[in-house]
């Protein structure tokens, strides 16, 4: 990669008053603020290029994740039944799983997608130790029920580096991933299958405590660093780059969280044009965040996640799966379900807020505080490069250490009562709420493997503060 990728510094936000004084005074815009095209956003009305969403709409996805992959697949159907277009599998084991999953056995795969119609439902994998015999087993279940490969619309969601983080062990060596990767990747390629196969996730950073920036300038490490393995392998980027995705947790924090979105796919613009890559656009998982909900008063989250799909949609994000309220006490049933799908039902049908391509473009607040989470991700990357990459950022625990002084950050705020999240209630319920989920027991996360680092576990804000 080229070195001008990490030493560029492009993202330098200026304040409001400067803005509006340059643009008074006649003066040419700051180059930061040239890159970022601001002068035309506001003559326009509209964004161009790599911050705009194709199209309208997105994919409401359901998350796949109970411990018994029959009943999986009933609540598969009765979702794509109800209005779901999407379904997100989530294995056991991932970081993302919170402690459940389907079992990672290509059975339970096919016992949970059983009469569901691959060639008309988004599919998405979840990042997990087993991802890449995961895809072998997506590949067999389509060979065998006669799917067409080029009208499905897939993501396999293969990132290492979010596994090395969130289970705190790799199966292999950093040096056998970086060398084995390309080559085990390139017959799906072949394929000619429109799929995202690699993924830079950042929901584990979000959900162990980390900053807006940290998680963005984690996930453009871990998309350098897909991009790295096949330069290093003579194989061109321009067919690399097209595959790989991204997945974000987004919180109720909304104006924060469309920023975030609009940042992410300027950077990924940015590294792009960098590489010489023709421009492509990112293709954006968003998912409410974990560590916002809360166990006390769990009414609360149908609050929080319905403003965090909200800012997801506003934002741009293609794909968006919402987390049911009752998470923190188990493994929602149905009810919770339903009411997770039809946060985005009402959303995209009664409000039509699918219709519109980009609600945000015009607000000056936020373009100025998108530039500074730029910058500051762009500065995260300088320094997780400046350390040797992702991985061995991880393995020396750098990345760790600068998100634990995050989380402490927020927590000291969160006290002080400086940071308040939407939904939280001056009125706690004296008595436990009773809560309705499936009972299942909770499996930890594999740490079986030959590389290790310290782990980054997804905490809830209420248990660090000693109020679950």
């Amino acid at each position: 990669m080229e070195a001008a990728i990490i030493s560029t510094g492009i993202f330098t936000p200026i304040d409001r008053s400067q803005w509006l004084e340059g643009s008074r005074a006649g003066a040419p815009v700051p180059p930061s603020y040239a890159d970022l095209q601001f002068e035309q956003l506001r003559q326009n009305g509209t964004e161009e290029g790599a911050m705009a969403r194709p199209g309208a709409g997105w994919t409401i996805v359901q998350r796949i994740d109970d411990t018994d992959a029959r009943r999986a697949n009933h609540q598969a159907q009765e979702d794509i039944a109800e209005g779901a277009t999407g379904l997100a599998i989530v294995f056991e084991g991932a970081p993302n799983a919170f402690g459940y999953g389907l079992p990672a056995r290509p059975e339970a795969l096919a016992a949970a997608l059983h009469h569901i119609p691959l060639s008309r439902v988004y599919l998405r994998v979840d990042v997990h130790p087993a991802a890449r015999a995961s895809v072998d087993w997506l590949i067999e279940l389509m060979r065998r029920r006669k799917a067409d490969p080029g009208r499905i619309s897939l993501s396999f969601g293969i990132d290492p580096a979010a596994i090395f983080a969130g289970s705190g062990a790799l199966r292999m060596s950093i040096e056998a991933l970086h060398a084995s990767m390309p080559q085990s990747l390139a017959h799906f390629f072949a394929m000619g299958i429109p799929a995202v196969l690699l993924e830079a996730d950042g929901r584990v950073v979000h959900n162990a405590g980390g900053s807006e920036a940290q998680e963005l300038g984690v996930m453009l490490a871990s998309a350098v660093s897909h991009l790295r393995m096949f330069q290093e392998a003579r194989q061109p980027l321009v067919y690399a780059a097209p595959h790989i995705g991204f997945a974000i947790a987004i919180d109720q924090n909304q104006f924060l969280s469309v920023a975030k979105l609009r940042a992410l796919r300027r950077l990924w613009a940015k590294v792009q044009e960098i590489c010489a890559i023709p421009p492509a656009q990112a293709k954006v998982h968003a998912e409410t965040s974990y560590r916002m909900l809360s166990a006390r008063d769990p009414e609360t989250n149908i609050l929080r996640t319905s403003l965090a799909a909200f800012a997801a949609a506003a934002g741009g994000a293609d794909t968006i799966s919402v987390l049911p309220h009752t998470l923190p006490h188990g493994l929602p049933e149905r009810r919770a379900r339903r009411l997770a799908r039809n946060a985005q039902l009402v959303l995209a049908e009664e409000t039509h807020l699918s219709f519109l391509g980009n609600p945000s473009a015009t607000s000056e607040d936020l373009d100025i505080l998108t530039a500074s989470l730029c910058a500051s991700a762009w500065e995260e990357l300088r320094q997780i490069e400046a350390e040797g990459g992702l991985f061995a950022s991880l393995a020396a625990g750098h990345v760790q250490k600068r998100v634990a002084e995050a989380r402490a950050q927020r927590l000291e705020r969160l006290r002080a009562e400086t940071l308040r999240i939407v939904g939280d209630t001056l009125h706690v319920p004296d008595e436990a709420p009773a809560v309705a989920v499936l009972h299942t027991e909770r499996r930890p996360v594999a740490s079986e493997g030959a590389v290790f680092c310290e782990r980054l576990p997804a905490i809830r804000l209420d248990e660090m503060l000693g109020q679950d």
